[in-house]
């Protein structure tokens, strides 16, 4: 049994590295992860890490200095958010080309313009494509134990990639829930030591980092690049079966909600499937077979596990809290690829919700079910993308 504690979200994340003890930390501070950081920083200067903290002037130059300290052979951590992500565009690609496994923690939040600080998923969804690994948590529990597992995934040998671990904005990373800490101990043993691969500071072999490759090996390169992603998903099988042993929490590929016998199913990541899981139980109580399925690993996306367990389902709707502007969803384009394998293909609809922050209501999740109910008994849809919860 676990230390239970009333903490925040960025506390609980704070206390995760406190207690795998990265050997660097570069950071520049963005709301809602600034105070992630800060927390993290008060560790070190209290003398409970022996992290070397790199404080630099923009989040661009704290994943510069976070590639250089893995490149030398450090275990290495940041988080940031929104604008401070995008600003690490250019770096993102480099890490996750470059194969360091870098963990970073991001506090979702609403990409500008207009300027929002509140929580949304476009800052992950436009970096997921970077090569990164991405795991998405629902509560302040799901992203300590993420965290945590994400070292494991992240400096596995035979994957060797950058890794971030997901909460939203302000819903999470600020609000106060119950979480139960690990011993320190068991964590930093299940962490295990950091195990380098070809360091730049081994002066007795030589490397180099960052090479020009042109035509001649960029193509194979990438190749190897896709080849080494399709290697996650077992990897964080068996992190995730290592941890259920020392936790007795037990995390997927997904979280499946009453899901094995439903006729129809809302797909949504994050805090909000809280709230859609209460609604759903509102309708069993109906006699309504609803489900839920949640993605806990976005990136690689687990597409044939996705489909097996939504391939009984007549109706689904995916809901995205970010949009991809002159298309649908992300969420949503990646279970119709999901789904596109199955001999009896459900129905789909895409609903945007919750951006900038805005609050996703039960009454939004009712509307859902009960589009969801009339499609799949008309089996007629009468419109595929729409957004939710907007003012008229």
């Amino acid at each position: 049994m676990g230390k239970i504690v009333a903490v925040t979200g960025n506390e609980a994340v704070a206390e995760a590295l406190r207690q795998i003890n990265p050997d660097v930390c570069a950071a520049y501070p963005i709301t809602p992860a600034t105070d992630l950081m800060q927390r993290f920083a008060g560790f070190i200067s209290n003398g409970k890490v022996k992290t070397e903290m790199v404080l630099v002037e923009s989040e661009h130059s704290a994943m510069s200095a976070c590639i250089g300290a893995a490149a030398a052979g450090g275990r290495v951590a940041t988080a940031t958010s929104s604008q401070g992500l995008a600003l690490m565009w250019e770096m993102l690609y480099i890490a996750a080309g470059t194969r360091l496994p870098i963990v970073m923690p991001l506090v979702n939040r609403a990409l500008s313009a207009p300027l929002n600080i509140h929580g949304d998923h476009s800052d992950g969804m436009g970096a997921r494509d970077t090569g990164w690994i991405q795991l998405y948590s629902e509560n302040a529990q799901e992203a300590y134990d993420n965290t945590i597992q994400a070292f494991r995934i992240a400096e596995h040998l035979d994957i060797r990639l950058p890794a971030m671990v997901c909460m939203d904005g302000f819903i999470v990373s600020h609000s106060i829930e119950r979480v139960e800490y690990l011993d320190d101990k068991a964590v930093q043993a299940f962490a295990g030591e950091y195990k380098q691969v070809n360091p730049l500071l081994d002066l007795e072999h030589p490397k180099s980092y960052g090479p020009l490759i042109l035509t001649d090996l960029y193509h194979e390169y990438k190749r190897a690049q896709h080849e080494v992603m399709t290697k996650v998903k077992g990897v964080v099988l068996d992190v995730a079966a290592d941890f259920k042993k020392m936790s007795g929490r037990e995390y997927g590929l997904f979280e499946k909600y009453r899901l094995d016998d439903a006729d129809i199913a809302i797909v949504i990541l994050s805090s909000a499937a809280g709230t859609t899981k209460d609604i759903i139980d509102q309708y069993r109580d109906k006699g309504i077979k609803a489900g839920l399925l949640k993605p806990r690993l976005f990136r690689p996306f687990p597409y044939e596990e996705v489909a097996e367990a939504l391939k009984h389902v007549k109706a689904i709707a995916v809901l995205d809290r970010a949009d991809s502007f002159g298309g649908y969803g992300p969420l949503f384009m990646e279970l119709c690829s999901t789904v596109i394998s199955l001999d009896k293909k459900p129905l789909i609809i895409n609903k945007i919700y919750g951006l900038g922050g805005r609050d996703y209501m039960p009454d939004q999740a009712e509307k859902v079910l009960n589009e969801l109910t009339e499609i799949a008994n008309t089996g007629k849809i009468k419109i595929v993308k729409e957004y939710i919860g907007v003012r008229e």
